[in-house]
């Protein structure tokens, strides 16, 4: 519903650049068949004609962006006054001129000029219709002042509604845009509550287990080769039975370090893109680019992990189906967000047809599990782009 208001308003802003001219060629043209006037005064009204359309011309519709300067458009809003006076005054015809004056008193006045322009030009059409100011008689200046205060009451009450339907609508766009800001702010918000929920949840069952396999397994190693070293005699079996306990403790311990929360403690996220593409390059002999855009910091190890594994089943992905000669890898630090952009030259692909095989289906899951998007454009024989937007959540914010 909105978009068809939309673009009905975009319509009637095209008819109310459209309708001055109207205003004025429809009664030229009548006035230059019918108005049985000499040939010299039709060239005078004629002459003054071109000039308002001149004058609308270049002030208004070939300078759009003057309508912004009050007083620039207070003198051409007068000069508008100034022709209809000079048309309307010489042959009621032109009286149609009128509105064009309410059409741009409204359009470039603001507040009480817009009013006192909608004024002069109801005044003016009284004229007109008139056929100029009245005798000096009582009875025609009664009917003249009736007759211009019914077009000013008329002219005023549907500038006033249009004033105020205006001025809602305003209102209404901005509401929504405030809406639609406040929607993205939750929605940011949101997308850092899950990543924080996700990361207590899987932080506290990786302690659970760390300390299940630290006072099990690993105590229980530590005990088989405590009585090992005790025996009295050693044996192969007994060697081979104390080497298998050592290196299965030492696995648990590893396992119990592996189960801490996953980071990029080596090494940055930009870094680590390169080593990654690095090794890729060396794997596939295709030349991979790495390139960081933004001010780099440090985020949630769950953004950083996500984005270190896009790049890797994209890379991977290359490698398998997309017999590229190039590959170039953007990182990009924004305020809300963190992109990691991936570009091949290779065969691409038809997206329409589903990504079966490409591996993105796993990509996609990846990033929406931390409220973000992945975006893939390709064409065959075009390459193939993938975009993987995530929250920037800080490294801060569960420490």
């Amino acid at each position: 519903m909105s978009d068809s208001l939309d673009v009905w308003e975009r319509r009637l802003s095209r008819a109310g650049q459209v309708v001055p001219y109207f205003a004025l060629l429809l009664p030229a043209l009548l006035y230059a068949l019918t108005v049985p006037d000499p040939v010299a005064e039709k060239a005078v009204s004629l002459g003054i004609v071109a000039g308002a359309v001149l004058w609308m011309a270049w002030f208004y519709t070939l300078h759009p962006a003057w309508r912004t300067r009050s007083g620039l458009m207070t003198v051409f809003f007068v000069g508008v006054l100034v022709f209809y006076a000079s048309l309307g005054l010489r042959d009621p015809i032109f009286g149609f001129y009128s509105f064009a004056g309410y059409v741009y008193a409204v359009e470039v006045l603001r507040g009480r000029r817009m009013f006192a322009g909608v004024l002069a030009n109801a005044v003016l059409a009284a004229l007109a219709l008139y056929g100029g100011p009245p005798p000096p008689e009582p009875v025609a200046v009664v009917v003249f002042v009736v007759v211009a205060l019914f077009f000013a009451t008329i002219a005023l009450t549907f500038t006033m509604l249009g004033h105020i339907t205006t001025e809602q609508a305003r209102r209404r766009k901005e509401m929504v845009a405030e809406l639609a800001a406040m929607v993205e702010e939750n929605a940011g918000l949101h997308a850092q509550l899950l990543i924080q929920a996700r990361e207590a949840g899987v932080l506290d069952e990786r302690q659970r287990l760390a300390g299940e396999i630290h006072d099990t397994l690993a105590q229980g190693f530590t005990g088989i080769i405590t009585q090992l070293q005790a025996v009295d005699a050693p044996s192969r079996h007994v060697d081979t039975a104390l080497r298998l306990a050592r290196e299965n403790l030492a696995e648990a311990r590893r396992s119990v370090h592996a189960l801490r929360p996953p980071a990029l403690e080596d090494a940055n996220l930009p870094d680590a893109l390169v080593e990654v593409a690095g090794g890729w390059t060396d794997q596939t002999g295709v030349p991979a680019s790495v390139a960081t855009t933004g001010a780099a910091r440090p985020l949630h190890p769950e953004v950083e992990v996500a984005l270190l594994r896009a790049a890797q089943e994209a890379l991977s992905n290359v490698a398998k189906h997309a017999r590229a000669s190039r590959v170039g890898l953007t990182l990009s630090y924004m305020e809300d967000v963190v992109t990691l952009d991936v570009r091949d030259d290779g065969a691409g692909f038809d997206p329409s047809r589903g990504s079966a095989g490409f591996g993105l289906v796993g990509m996609r899951q990846r990033v929406s599990r931390l409220a973000g998007s992945l975006v893939v454009e390709s064409e065959p024989g075009g390459g193939t782009a993938v975009s993987a937007s995530v929250p920037a959540i800080p490294a801060e914010v569960v420490r």
